[in-house]
């Protein structure tokens, strides 16, 4: 009885509905490609004349050649259908009329985070200079001090002293995360959330809907409404066969009262405070910052928020007022897929190319670009000592596959790889001498570095730098340091597999 209910439920949900009509618009185009290429040579020719314009069409494009390779073989070897796919998910287009809602509420945004005190003049090291004027020119985020950083090194940590904030509030609570669901984390959120409601306190909250989808249902969210909280699902999964699709708002954020802000890797699920297992220890991280350098965390939430709630909101209203003693500096930021700029890759650049010691680097997917390979051989051929931890338990089996592939060329040129044994490591993070770090929500892979709305913060001799140098001791020692002939024993299946894989891993 247990199966056929379960079997009833997800056939019913709108997960499996939104997909069958995803599928039967996808099996309508892949009819009309066979009526096409039936219909004689001249249709074939044409098809095939189509693929090849694609194909240099995507040459011409100003976007990773990586990912121009993967398109360009989709392209190619399945022509017509390729072309189609390629008009539907390849490109980063939208509206008229969005792309100038998009544009305004940006220019909105930069005017209000400009900071008139010339913090960043206050920083002898110059290549620390560069690459936060390069984050302030390509996202309009200035850098900040008078700003208390506090590194987690795990999601209990931060979920403590989550809580203990939340509970705190006084005027405002805005959470923004690619995954909600109910269990032991949310449900004590959730309360405190509907106690602030009715004290008067403003709660809104925001999430993605395709990484909610099976997770928060029609009956949660309502729950979520009655209780006088604000709910807005990022980019609806719908019906429709389009690039936003590929657009995901992959941020964690959780903003109280404009004064304290945390973001990381770790969403609201029990499995991010290990009250559930699902792939061994669950393995994160995560940041609190308090004072000025919130309000661009704010700022960023609330132009999310106007991209898909049109309503007018006073800015001014959600200033930080709280005081702190000068922690280093920081700089939060954010990215995303319709920016003409990789920031959160170019940051992560500047600082492995810029490093004299050491870089370090946790992340749970290792699909990277060739620039990114590049520096990171570079920086180990120059005697930097770079580390990259990943998972020693995968939560998605194929994706670290494509990531053990890159082992080998890594460690052909001295980059040190470990995997870390008691579970999955899920920690987006790097920090470099000590004094140079980013904790945030991106990955080191496309889906991340291309396609997601992010979040990162960049900081410079802060408390969490110091905190997140010290937090790679704690995950090195139970980690496993790879060999090349850790990299030979992996199954001959695998390698041939990968082979392929990272012909298209750009568009997994």
């Amino acid at each position: 009885m247990g199966f056929f209910k379960r079997t009833f439920k997800f056939l019913m949900s709108r997960l499996f509905i939104v997909s069958l009509l995803l599928l039967a618009q996808l099996g309508l185009l892949i009819y009309i490609v066979w009526r096409i290429s039936s219909g004689g040579i001249y249709y074939y020719l044409l098809i095939n004349f189509l693929s090849v314009i694609t194909a240099l069409l995507i040459i011409n494009r100003e976007f990773n050649p990586a990912y121009k390779i993967s398109w360009i073989i989709f392209v190619l070897i399945i022509p017509f259908a390729g072309v189609l796919f390629y008009l539907l998910f390849g490109r980063a287009k939208i509206g008229r009329k969005r792309r100038k809602l998009l544009y305004q509420k940006h220019n909105t945004a930069s005017l209000l985070l400009k900071n008139e005190d010339k913090v960043l003049d206050e920083i002898e090291d110059e290549l620390i200079k560069r690459t936060s004027q390069y984050i302030t020119n390509t996202t309009g985020a200035s850098i900040y001090k008078n700003t208390q950083t506090t590194f987690f090194s795990s999601g209990e940590e931060l979920f403590v002293v989550l809580l203990e904030k939340l509970r705190s509030a006084e005027k405002f609570i805005f959470l923004e995360y690619f995954i909600i669901e109910s269990g032991k984390m949310w449900n004590s959120i959730f309360d405190i959330l509907k106690e602030k409601v009715n004290s008067g306190v403003e709660v809104r909250l925001m999430y993605d809907d395709f990484g909610c989808i099976k997770r928060i249902t029609r009956k949660m969210k309502k729950e979520i409404e009655n209780a006088g909280i604000k709910v807005v699902n990022f980019n609806p999964f719908r019906p429709r066969l389009s690039t936003f699709l590929n657009y995901r708002d992959h941020r964690k954020l959780a903003i109280i009262d404009g004064n304290v802000a945390f973001t990381g890797g770790i969403n609201i699920a029990d499995e991010y405070i290990n009250a559930k297992r699902m792939f061994g220890y669950w393995e994160d991280s995560g940041i609190m910052v308090e004072g000025d350098a919130v309000w661009t965390f704010t700022v960023a939430f609330l132009e999310m928020w106007h991209l898909e709630k049109d309503e007018e909101v006073d800015f001014e209203k959600y200033r930080p007022t709280l005081l702190c003693q000068h922690d280093g500096y920081v700089q939060p930021f954010t990215d995303g897929p319709l920016t003409p700029y990789l920031v959160t890759e170019n940051t992560y650049l500047n600082i492995i190319n810029n490093a004299k010691k050491y870089v370090y680097i946790t992340t749970p997917y290792l699909i990277i670009d060739n620039e990114m390979a590049t520096a990171l051989k570079n920086a180990a051929m120059s005697g930097v000592d770079v580390r990259i931890v990943t998972p020693g338990i995968p939560d998605k089996k194929l994706v670290f596959i494509v990531t053990q592939s890159y082992y080998k060329e890594l460690l052909l040129h001295g980059v040190k790889i470990y995997q870390y044994i008691p579970g999955f490591l899920h920690s987006k993070s790097i920090v470099s001498d000590g004094e140079v770090g980013v904790v945030g929500t991106a990955n080191f892979d496309y889906r991340s570095l291309y396609l997601h709305y992010e979040n990162s913060c960049y900081m410079y001799k802060s408390q969490a730098v110091r905190d997140l140098a010290k937090y790679y001791e704690k995950i090195l020692d139970n980690s496993k340091q790879i060999t090349f002939v850790d990299y030979k024993n992996i199954p001959l299946w695998k390698k041939i597999l990968a082979f392929f894989l990272r012909a298209v891993s750009p568009l997994m």
